[in-house]
C-alpha cells in the first residue's frame, strides 16, 4: 500500500521486477480514478464560456505537445530543436498527466519494436479495453525503462520531469483553481469559479485528451483503412486524425515512423505537422524529416 501511494509522486526510473506484470494495483491508480470522477462531476460546478474556452485551449496546446514532442520528437527524433524548446514542450506535455517524457518515449519505442505482438505494451491481442486503458494500470508499466531512452536520460531536467511526473499536472490544476477564483473576484460577469475552472479546464480537458491519445493505441489498431502493408494492425482513421492533430494516420506512421509528418498525402490533415512547419520558419525547430519519395510512391500505388 505504501509503495503504491509513493508511486503517486515518484516514478522509479528502472524496470519493475518481472512477475508483477499481470496485477492491477488499485491503490496506485486511485488518482486516475479520481480524475475521471471529477470530470464526470464537472457539470455540478455550472458552465461558463471562460471555463470551456480554457478547457479547449489546454486540450489543443497539450495535444500538440504530446503529438509533436512526446511522440515525434522524443520517441522518434523526427526533428531537432534547442535544449530550451525541448524542456518547454516536455513540460507542457507533462501537464497532460500522461507521465514523463522518458516513460512515454520508452513505451512507444517498445510498441514499434514489437507492434501487435505479445511484447507490445498495448497489444490488441488482449482485447480492445486492455489495449486502450488496461495496459498502463498494470505493475510492469509503472517504471521508466531507461535502457530504451538512454539518449534522453542524459538530460537531468528530463529525468527530473520523469521522476516527479505528477508535479506539473498538480501545479497546473492548482493554477487553474487560482485563476478561476481570481476571475470570479474581478470579473463576476464571467460566471466562473475556482472549482469550475479546475473541473472543466483541467479534469475534463485532461480526460478527453488522454482518451483521444489512447485511441491511437486501441481503436487505430482495429478499425479504419490500410494504405500500407506494414505487418501489424495499424489503420488510418480520418476522424481520429482530427482529434489528435494528425496521429490518426497511424498506418502511414507505422510504415515510416521517422518522418515528422503523418498525413503523407493531400487531404490527410496533420495539424501538428503544420505547426511544426511554422515553428521551423520561425527558427524554433529544424531538420524536419520528410517522407521519402519511395514511401510516397508505394502508398500511391495502393
Amino acid at each position: 500500500m505504501l509503495a503504491s501511494i509513493r508511486r503517486w509522486f515518484v516514478n522509479d526510473s528502472h524496470p519493475e521486477a518481472e512477475g508483477e506484470s499481470a496485477a492491477t494495483d488499485w491503490p496506485r491508480i486511485m488518482p486516475f480514478v479520481v480524475l475521471h470522477v471529477a470530470a464526470l462531476a464537472a457539470p455540478l460546478s455550472g458552465f461558463s464560456i471562460a471555463a470551456l474556452l480554457v478547457a479547449a485551449l489546454l486540450y489543443a496546446v497539450r495535444m500538440f505537445a504530446i503529438t509533436a514532442f512526446y511522440h515525434r520528437y522524443f520517441s522518434h527524433r523526427a526533428f531537432r530543436t534547442s535544449r530550451w524548446m525541448q524542456l518547454i514542450f516536455a513540460t507542457v506535455a507533462a501537464s497532460a498527466a500522461q507521465r514523463g517524457p522518458l516513460w512515454w518515449a520508452a513505451v512507444h519505442r517498445r510498441h514499434h519494436a514489437h507492434a501487435d505482438t505479445l511484447d507490445d505494451p498495448h497489444t490488441p491481442r488482449h482485447g480492445l479495453l486492455r489495449s486502450h486503458v488496461g495496459w498502463f494500470l498494470t505493475r510492469e508499466h509503472y517504471a521508466t525503462r531507461v535502457d530504451a531512452v538512454k539518449d534522453w536520460a542524459a538530460f537531468p531536467e528530463l529525468r527530473l520531469l520523469d521522476r516527479f511526473d505528477a508535479l506539473v499536472p498538480v501545479l497546473l490544476a492548482a493554477g487553474l483553481f487560482g485563476l478561476g477564483e481570481w476571475l470570479d473576484a474581478l470579473f463576476p460577469a464571467l460566471h466562473t469559479s475556482g472549482w469550475q475552472m479546475l473541473l472543466w479546464g483541467f479534469c475534463v480537458s485532461t480526460v478527453v485528451l488522454l482518451h483521444a491519445t489512447l485511441m491511437v493505441n486501441s481503436v487505430a489498431h482495429r478499425f479504419g483503412d490500410r494504405r500500407y502493408a506494414t505487418g501489424d494492425e495499424s489503420h488510418n482513421l480520418r476522424w481520429l486524425a482530427w482529434l489528435t492533430f494528425g496521429e490518426g494516420w497511424h498506418n502511414n506512421h507505422h510504415r515510416y515512423a521517422a518522418s515528422a509528418r503523418q498525413g503523407f498525402f493531400p487531404g490527410e490533415t496533420d495539424l501538428s505537422w503544420q505547426v511544426l512547419r511554422l515553428f521551423a520558419r520561425l527558427g524554433l525547430v529544424r531538420d524536419l524529416r520528410p517522407v521519402p519519395a519511395h514511401i510516397l510512391e508505394e502508398g500511391q500505388s495502393r
